[in-house]
C-alpha cells in the first residue's frame, strides 16, 4: 500500500470513528524522518510529505473538515491552517513560512497546498493524528480519548490518534447526553 493510501485510509477511519462533523478540526503532526525509518528531525523528506499530506488532505476535504498541520519544534509546534479558519476562531496569526528543516516537510506541504495558508500558535482540535511521535496533544480540546485504528503506522512511523469529547461535570447525580460522549 502506498503512503498516500495509508494516510488517506487512516484519516478517513479516524474521521468516522471520531464522528467528526463539517467544520471540525483535525490536527496532524508528521515526521517524515520517522515515516522513512529515520530518527525524528534527522532526515526531512518533502517527497514523502507530499504523499502523506495529499492522502490526509483528500480525506479531510471529502468530509468538509479543516486540517491543521503542526510544525516541528523549531517553530514551537505552530500550526498551518486556512486563513478563513483563523478568522472564524479569532486566532492571532503569526508570521512564519515553514521550510523542511524549520517547520517540517508536512507543514511545508500544507503551506504550499492550502488556499490562503497562515500560521497560528494554538488551536483546540476535535481530533488528532500523530505520525512519528510529534506530540500533538497541546492542540487538542481538553478531554482527549485514544482512538485505535486498524493500522498503527504510516510508513515506518508510529501512528497515534485521538478524538475529544465534552467534559463530564456534575458528579453522580448528573445525567449525560450520550450524543456528546
Amino acid at each position: 500500500m502506498s503512503l498516500y493510501e495509508e494516510s488517506y485510509n487512516a484519516a478517513r477511519e479516524l474521521i468516522q470513528i471520531a464522528k467528526l462533523e463539517a467544520g471540525d478540526i483535525l490536527v496532524v503532526g508528521c515526521s517524515t524522518s520517522e515515516v522513512s525509518g529515520s530518527k525524528i528531525g534527522s532526515a526531512s523528506r518533502p517527497e514523502l510529505a507530499e504523499e502523506v499530506f495529499t492522502g490526509i488532505y483528500t480525506a479531510t476535504r471529502e468530509a468538509d473538515i479543516y486540517l491543521a498541520a503542526q510544525c516541528c519544534e523549531h517553530l514551537n509546534r505552530a500550526l498551518i491552517i486556512e486563513k478563513e479558519l483563523a478568522k472564524a476562531l479569532r486566532l492571532d496569526i503569526v508570521n512564519v513560512v515553514p521550510q523542511p528543516k524549520a517547520g517540517g516537510s508536512f507543514a511545508t506541504k500544507a503551506y504550499a497546498h492550502f488556499t490562503h495558508p497562515v500560521a497560528v500558535e494554538h488551536i483546540r482540535a476535535e481530533a488528532g493524528m500523530d505520525i512519528g511521535d510529534t506530540l500533538i496533544g497541546m492542540h487538542l480540546k481538553d478531554v482527549a480519548v485514544p482512538v485505535r485504528l486498524s493500522m498503527n503506522s504510516i510508513g515506518e512511523a508510529h501512528l497515534v490518534c485521538a478524538r475529544t469529547r465534552a467534559k463530564y461535570i456534575g458528579g453522580q447525580r448528573a445525567q449525560y447526553d450520550a450524543e456528546l460522549g
